[in-house]
């Protein structure tokens, strides 16, 4: 990925993305990004980028492998994150889902996770220590929760589904408040020009629309211009 097209993402919200691809698609009709609300740590802090490294946990039940099997896997959990490639995302299936109750992303994994140069977390599961939480590392959940149940690493680098959309491994992920998305690899080398075009072509209506006298005739001026810019 191009820097630029990098420092790009992390500037735009997650909806502006999903739109700009439709731009390089040329139609409508993208469909890959998550359903239902999730929530982010931290709204304020831009977009998590990055390519998918992924796992599968759970918490409501004890784990029944033997205690060396957990923490031989708990471990190989932690060096493959540690050897992502840069920008990576951490991402989480919880499969007690909808019943999640471990919190796997509190105030020490978070800033373990960022200390291996990841940029953020994104999970159906939980999250606690709001407030606490390293900046620039911004976790979107599916919920908060206080405790960490008998949160325990089930699979590493499989494919995951989170709020209706499956992540593979490596996939480029993009998700802020208002959820995830993937972006498709063939339009990552056209990307930049459309989010760059998106962001122009909205500037007619928005531009208009805080003019002095701005009007149904202005609008309907501004959105003819609009519709012909769009995809």
């Amino acid at each position: 990925m191009k820097p630029s097209l990098l420092e790009l993402l992390r500037s735009v919200d997650t909806p502006t993305v999903c739109n700009a691809i439709e731009v390089a698609q040329g139609k409508r009709g993208f469909n890959a990004f998550t359903r239902g609300t999730m929530l982010c740590s931290a709204p304020d802090e831009p977009a998590i980028v990055g390519y998918a490294r992924t796992a599968k946990i759970a918490a409501v039940a004890p784990p029944t492998e033997a205690p060396d099997v957990i923490r031989e896997r708990r471990m190989g959990y932690y060096k493959f994150m540690s050897e992502s490639p840069t920008p990576s995302v951490a991402v989480i299936e919880d499969i007690d889902y909808p019943n999640c109750i471990g919190a796997y992303w509190g105030e020490i994994n978070t800033t373990v996770h960022k200390g291996f140069g990841m940029s953020g977390a994104l999970t159906n599961g939980v999250m606690r220590d709001l407030g606490d939480l390293p900046d620039g590392f911004p976790v979107v959940a599916g919920s908060i929760g206080p405790s960490h149940g008998f949160v325990h690493v089930k699979e590493v680098d499989t494919a995951v589904s989170l709020f209706g959309l499956t992540i593979n491994p490596g996939d480029l992920v993009h998700a802020d408040r208002h959820g995830a998305l993937v972006i498709p690899i063939e339009v990552v080398d056209k990307l930049e020009a459309a989010i760059r075009k998106l962001l122009q072509t909205e500037r007619i209506v928005l531009d208009a629309a805080v003019k002095d006298g701005f009007d149904f005739q202005s609008f309907e001026t501004a959105w003819s211009e609009f519709e012909k810019s769009r995809t």
